[in-house]
């Protein structure tokens, strides 16, 4: 048997293996192990062993758990909903100003978290009760909610971009940057797809009433401070990082400490917020390490028979492909994965194959980082098994239907393909921060 046909072998042995159901880390490292053992004997077990050394080894691993906490802990001390009651008040006055601020409490959540798993939580228990009681139409603000949480990914400090900097041998720095312009683009076309919807269609998103928005403009001062402790969290974790001062992981812990002295000094530093935070802290972070380690199993293998090499030459050789069609099939490729996976599971299953050939094809690695994300929150939430999906279906009230969850996405789906197609046509918007800042 050819190398090739081995690759595909193993390729559509995972595939139908994950169509039953079986977690994603057993899926993978099983192929990858029981591949090892049948190509090379008994010498191929050391392959499991030695992945998990490297796995060890990995000291910005650390960053994980640490970043992962910092989110945790300031959405279970109620730092997050402060957030939302200032956006509340201050975007009231606005025809669809609600799900305005909750565009804008989702990017200070990304700033704060890097997952969207923690943005959709905040979104569905603080947000969406509040927009539903308000008369929003329910349609729209799942999908509002659904789109501003995928930027958890995009936005630094991305848990995803890091762990692409990981497994594409990347620097963290140069991705976060890149993030951060086509994040904030994003939300603005989020934000004028509101606004202009709401003022054609005033029913979908009314304003506040007047009596409720009688403030005067010291006390709607006074609520800014709800965004002083979130901007100097950020400034310290990733202002000091960027800086230079602090290292990747050094930058995770102070984000973790700031964190957790934010929660003290608001009083809610409780035993049962500790308790809370460090259980889903260590329940995520265990996933992200068996995924990365039979990941890198799964890859050892690949690269040992040589698979990018011989998917390059069958691409660009034998049909005749150019680079940009192969980019373009790679990214569908990613959407149709997104139907069954998280973005975790899709980073490692074909990162280790998709990044040395984005390379080879000319392409740059931090600008397909980028692509790569943005292609990621598509495939969260594209019907009919986006991952986000099914997050909003757990965390929606009763009455917001499956239905009703299909039917609010397609609109931020549609503004998110004009932010790829930006992004894709225009690579400075991506790039041009990295280069401002360090000479990429």
């Amino acid at each position: 048997m050819s190398y090739e046909m081995i690759a595909l072998l193993m390729f559509s042995t995972m595939m139908l293996l994950l169509l039953t159901g079986q977690r994603v880390f057993g899926v993978i490292g099983f192929v990858g192990a029981a591949s090892a053992l049948l190509l090379w004997g008994h010498g191929g077990v050391e392959m499991p062993f030695n992945s998990a050394i490297q796995l060890m080894n990995w000291y910005p691993l650390l960053t994980l758990p640490l970043f992962i906490y910092m989110g945790y802990m300031l959405s279970e001390s109620g730092i997050a909903s402060e957030l939302y009651e200032m956006f509340h008040v201050w975007m009231g006055s606005l025809r669809g100003g609600l799900a305005v601020g909750t565009i804008g409490l989702m990017v200070v959540v990304s700033a704060m978290n890097g997952l969207s798993v923690a943005g959709m939580a905040i979104g569905a228990t603080i947000a969406l009760p509040e927009l539903l009681r308000r008369g929003y139409d329910k349609i729209m603000v799942t999908g509002v909610i659904q789109a501003g949480s995928s930027l958890g990914i995009l936005v630094p400090p991305s848990v995803v971009l890091v762990l692409y900097g990981m497994i594409a041998r990347q620097p963290v720095s140069q991705l976060w940057l890149a993030g951060a312009i086509p994040g904030l683009i994003l939300a603005a076309l989020f934000v004028i797809y509101i606004v202009i919807r709401c003022r054609l269609q005033p029913h979908l998103g009314p304003a506040l009433p007047a009596e409720e928005r009688q403030m005067s403009l010291g006390e709607k001062l006074k609520l800014l401070r709800a965004g002083i402790l979130p901007l100097l969290i950020f400034f310290f974790m990733t202002g000091l990082f960027l800086m230079g001062v602090t290292s990747l992981v050094e930058s995770s812990a102070v984000g973790a400490v700031s964190a957790t002295l934010a929660a003290l000094v608001k009083r809610r530093l409780t035993w049962a917020v500790i308790e809370s935070t460090v259980h889903k802290t260590l329940g995520i972070s265990c996933m992200f390490m068996w995924i990365i380690l039979a990941a890198l199993c799964f890859g050892a293998v690949f690269d040992g028979l040589g698979a990018v090499r011989a998917i390059e030459n069958i691409f660009l050789d034998r049909i005749g492909m150019s680079p940009w069609q192969i980019l373009v099939m790679m990214q569908l490729s990613y959407i149709l994965l997104g139907m069954f996976l998280d973005d975790t599971a899709m980073l490692v299953i074909v990162a280790p194959l998709y990044v040395p050939l984005v390379i080879s094809l000319g392409f740059d690695p931090i600008w397909y980082g980028v692509l790569y994300t943005i292609t990621v929150q598509i495939a969260y939430m594209t019907p009919p098994f986006g991952y986000n999906l099914f997050l909003m279906r757990a965390m929606a009230p009763p009455e917001i239907s499956l239905g009703d969850i299909y039917r609010s996405v397609w609109p931020f789906v549609g503004i998110m393909l004009i932010g790829l197609a930006l992004i894709t046509i225009f690579p400075q918007l991506a790039l041009w921060l990295p280069q401002l800042y360090r000479g990429y």
